[in-house]
């Protein structure tokens, strides 16, 4: 018997995906270059070991993201202290939704997800680096 729920994934995606603009892969790429621009790559830590990431990339994964940004928390990122737009990506952009949406409720309004995600950024032949 299959469990009935509230809220499934496809109704979180839907109202995430309403609320967080997308950037496609071609307009990251020229943003790849601006210092006002931060990539956050979302993935789980085995994922980047396995493929690298986007050359100068922060990692905050899916799971942590809350705790990332919330300065009050013992796993902050300084990063997101910072005045920059947060370009969020994952392997193909499911994960980076959700992340980008919990970044603006809790208050971050510049950041925006990478359509197609790390998959896409490597077809089109962005700058990748292994993790540090």
């Amino acid at each position: 018997m299959e469990r009935q729920l509230k809220k499934g994934f496809r109704e979180f995606m839907a109202e995430a995906a309403d609320k967080v603009e997308v950037v496609e892969v071609d307009e990251a790429l020229k943003m790849a270059s601006d210092p006002d621009v931060q990539f956050i790559d979302v993935r789980d830590r085995y994922e980047l070991m396995e493929s690298g990431k986007i050359t100068g990339a922060e990692h905050a994964s899916r799971g942590m993201i809350e705790f990332a940004v919330d300065p009050s928390s013992p796993f902050h990122n300084k990063i997101f202290n910072e005045d920059k737009r947060f370009v969020i990506y994952c392997g193909s952009g499911g994960r980076s939704t959700l992340a980008a949406y919990r970044m603006k409720e809790m208050g971050i309004d510049k950041v925006y997800t990478m359509s197609g995600g790390f998959k896409a950024w490597k077809q089109q032949g962005g700058a990748i680096e292994p993790l540090e």
